[in-house]
């Protein structure tokens, strides 16, 4: 109950200060479910959940917020109810016409070890080029309004340099190294005699050390190039390297290709890292052809190579400004899919009304021998619009398993 106080404070709190834009966001949602103790002994629980979101806008600073509350109806669980924080960070845009900076819990947008860190993030632009470095502690469990108290063990720090200096291209160097330490945690043993005792299990450090390095080209309604390339510090090797294009010359007609060489990440001082593992590679080609304003066909193929073993898949489909039909077909390793969706909406009296519904078949099953397991979705609902700050969306969705063994 107090953190569920302290959250209703800190919202309405902004509102009694001076602002030129605030903006927020409150929804609720809840969802069933069954738990067996025994074979014959069961218990219902109902599952509630509310999202705040909160924006306090003045000039070139602002106060951002996201957090949610769980909790059960009636049978209550151990942790509830739980109050987890996502964002609470203040930031400062173009602060002597260079800086950017960010203070508190915010997100971090890295391909490498992204997520939510407690701390701060400076990014310095000028012209075509930018130095952006962050530092910080990691979030607690269940993402807990708490600092980390061991900030030596439990860090993130990392930096990135771009420049678009070139015309055309695009350029960019980053690092980031993270590291978290478990919890230590007690487990049963035997001793030297074989007898049971209870021992404390220290869990080293865990690291994540990267560089990483972007390139980029970009001809407007001709070619798009886009590659990255990461390197593991720690183990001394290519951790993946990316590379997609597209080619937009010919008139109504737009060919895709895309390439992905990965390596499993593991944690340095990991017990997974004494393991055999295989890597793995990706290639997908595609095409899309614009048969007039509103219809747009589309067809992909993409090829996995595993260690030993390869997966290929399929997908075709129209997209028009109705909705969009598609089918994908899945083959080898990765299991035997069949898919088909279709989806349409469509506004009416100036968006006032703008209903939409869906359906979906899907058939899969692990390998040839595997029993096949079918789903059903359907969905269906409309958006209101009577004003242009003002939404309500009412949406409804079944489905249905058979074969399911």
């Amino acid at each position: 109950m107090k953190k569920f106080l302290f959250a209703v404070t800190f919202i309405l709190l902004p509102l009694m200060m001076k602002a030129q834009n605030i903006n927020g966001r409150v929804s609720s949602s809840l969802y069933t479910f069954e738990r067996y103790d025994t074979l014959n002994t069961s218990t219902k629980y109902v599952r509630g959940f509310q999202s705040f979101q909160l924006n306090v806008n003045k000039g070139d600073f602002s106060l951002r917020t996201n957090m949610n509350l769980e909790s059960n109806f009636g049978n209550a669980l151990e942790s509830d109810p739980r109050l987890r924080f996502y964002n609470l960070y203040l930031e400062g845009r173009n602060l002597f016409n260079v800086a950017t900076v960010k203070l508190g819990r915010q997100p971090l947008f890295n391909s490498v070890a992204g997520g939510v860190f407690d701390g701060v993030n400076l990014k310095l632009k000028h012209d075509d080029y930018s130095l952006t470095g962050y530092y910080g502690g990691n979030v607690p469990a269940y993402q807990e309004l708490k600092f980390t108290d061991d900030l030596n063990n439990n860090y993130v720090l990392g930096g990135k340099f771009e420049t678009t200096a070139l015309t055309n291209f695009r350029f960019a160097l980053s690092y980031i190294d993270k590291n978290f330490k478990k919890d230590d945690y007690y487990a049963l043993r035997l001793d030297e005699n074989y007898n049971p005792i209870q021992v404390l299990i220290h869990e080293k450090s865990n690291q994540f050390k990267y560089v990483s390095g972007e390139a980029a080209f970009d001809l407007p309604n001709t070619i798009e190039v886009n590659t990255k390339y990461d390197y593991d510090l720690n183990f001394e090797k290519t951790s993946r390297f990316e590379l997609s294009t597209r080619y937009s010359s010919i008139k109504n007609l737009g060919i895709d290709l895309y390439y992905n060489y990965r390596a499993p990440q593991i944690s340095y001082n990991s017990i997974f890292s004494v393991f055999n593992y295989g890597n793995q590679q990706e290639i997908e080609g595609g095409l899309d052809y614009k048969f007039s304003s509103v219809f747009t066909a589309f067809g992909k193929y993409g090829y996995v190579k595993y260690d030993g073993d390869n997966s290929q898949r399929f997908t075709v489909g129209v997209n028009s400004n109705f909705g969009s039909l598609s089918y994908r077909k899945t083959l080898g390793y990765a299991g035997e899919l069949d898919a088909v969706s279709l989806f349409a909406a469509h506004s009416f009296m100036d968006g006032l009304l703008t209903p939409s519904a869906g359906i979906s078949f899907t058939s899969f099953k692990l390998s040839d021998n595997d029993p096949k397991n079918n789903l059903t979705s359907v969905l269906a609902g409309v958006n209101v619009r009577p004003l242009n700050t003002l939404n309500i969306s009412i949406i409804r969705s079944i489905r249905t398993i058979l074969d399911f063994c």
